[in-house]
């Protein structure tokens, strides 16, 4: 019995041979990958292919677009080509070697908008410049700001006090921008309130901080551009430490401290600064401007602040621009004459009249004054909204009034 049982194994064996030699051979899958999937029409795409005839030479094509590629001895290639312009949602990207074919699909989306022109700097006597809350390195601040504008600014206005090192990366980028920084310099230490004796007058004029004034002059020469210096602004006041009212300083203490902070600065050599003397518009009560003045010799420029408070206050009222500024550009030409003006700081409140109105009338007043060379905005949202972009027709009409002004 054992012989019939063997026989019987060997037919089982010859037949499944015969079985598996019918079943043809599984061919190779070829395919291919695009990168990227998708984009505009005028992309360039990067087809890579497996599994085609070693080193055959083959074809792909995307529309009226084809390029030529050849097939490793692995069954791998790599071509470029340029998705052609279409009004279909999609291409059908097609590799053929031989009488191998594989294809992939791109998805045509809308190509971006493209970016607004960047405004450029006006070349209009008066100045555009701004302050924003992130100063001369807040990029996207300027960037809306001038936006806005329809124009970039040829000033940028900076804060620093008495404890923050020369901010040379700042001057940096606003030099970086084509602008010039007007940079404050404020003796005492932001928020500590008005009554600050270590920050005193005569503290600064007895010399306490003179090798803190010779650090920020010594670097400010190192730099060695042009930048607008406006040190203790707003002396006119009561709300900074450095006016003559308060913090223990009488009169007289202000004008000696600006000449000294001057003197020590200019001792290192750094005759690229423009000092600019910087009093608020007057009002009643303030400090007479003739005993804060340092004299003709301890300044470059004169500037004012101003600002329509409207009735965002309850002690404010709505002024005009010419109304507002035109007492003290009056007093600035009476104590400095010959030397120009800037309007440092300005803006208007939105409550009590037409900001629009407002802004187009500031343009129009401060183009008319020849010794008027800058108008800098103070594009913050702070005691109430100063922002160019308050409203839209503000921005509209600051933007109309900047582009009517004479170039």
């Amino acid at each position: 019995m054992k012989p019939i049982r063997s026989l019987a194994c060997v037919l089982a064996l010859v037949v499944l041979s015969l079985s598996l030699a019918a079943v043809p051979a599984q061919a190779a899958t070829a395919n291919i990958s695009l990168s990227p999937a998708q984009g505009p029409a005028g992309t360039t795409v990067t087809a890579t292919g497996t599994g085609f005839p070693k080193k055959s030479s083959g074809t792909l094509t995307a529309g009226t677009g084809t390029a030529a590629f050849k097939v490793s001895a692995s069954g791998y290639f790599t071509a470029t080509l340029v998705i052609p312009q279409t009004t279909q949602p999609v291409v059908d990207v097609q590799a053929t070697a031989g009488t191998v074919p594989a294809s992939a699909v791109f998805t045509v989306v809308a190509a971006p908008a493209p970016p607004p022109p960047t405004p450029a700097i006006s070349s209009s006597p008066l100045r555009f410049g701004v302050g924003t809350p992130g100063g001369p390195l807040a990029s996207a601040e300027l960037d809306q700001a001038a936006s806005l504008a329809g124009e970039a600014p040829s000033v940028i206005l900076s804060y620093k006090d008495f404890n923050q090192a020369p901010p040379v990366p700042e001057l940096d980028a606003a030099r970086s921008r084509g602008a010039t920084t007007l940079l404050t310099w404020e003796p005492w230490a932001w928020g500590g309130g008005t009554e600050q004796p270590a920050y005193a007058l005569d503290r600064i004029t007895a010399g306490d901080f003179d090798p803190y004034l010779r650090q920020w002059g010594a670097a400010l020469a190192s730099w060695g551009h042009p930048v607008m210096l406006r040190f203790g602004h707003e002396m006119n006041g009561n709300w900074y430490p450095w006016a003559e009212s308060i913090n223990g300083n009488g009169p007289g203490d202000y004008a000696a401290a600006w000449r000294h902070v001057h003197d020590v600065v200019a001792g290192t050599g750094a005759t690229n600064i423009t000092w600019v003397w910087n009093p608020n518009v007057p009002y009643w009560g303030s400090t007479p401007l003739d005993g804060l003045y340092p004299g003709p010799g301890y300044v470059d420029a004169v500037a004012l602040d101003g600002y329509n408070w409207g009735t965002s206050a309850a002690w404010s009222s709505w002024i005009a621009p010419a109304e507002l500024f035109g007492p003290g550009l009056a007093e600035l030409r009476r104590l400095a004459p010959g030397k120009q003006v800037l309007i440092a700081e300005t803006s208007s409140a939105e409550h009590g009249g037409s900001k629009a109105d407002w802004n187009t009338a500031l343009i129009s007043y401060l183009a008319a004054q020849a010794d008027v060379t800058a108008v800098v905005w103070f594009n913050f949202n702070k005691e109430t909204d100063w922002r160019i972009n308050s409203s839209t027709s503000s921005a509209t009409a600051l933007a109309a009034a900047l582009a009517a002004r004479p170039h």
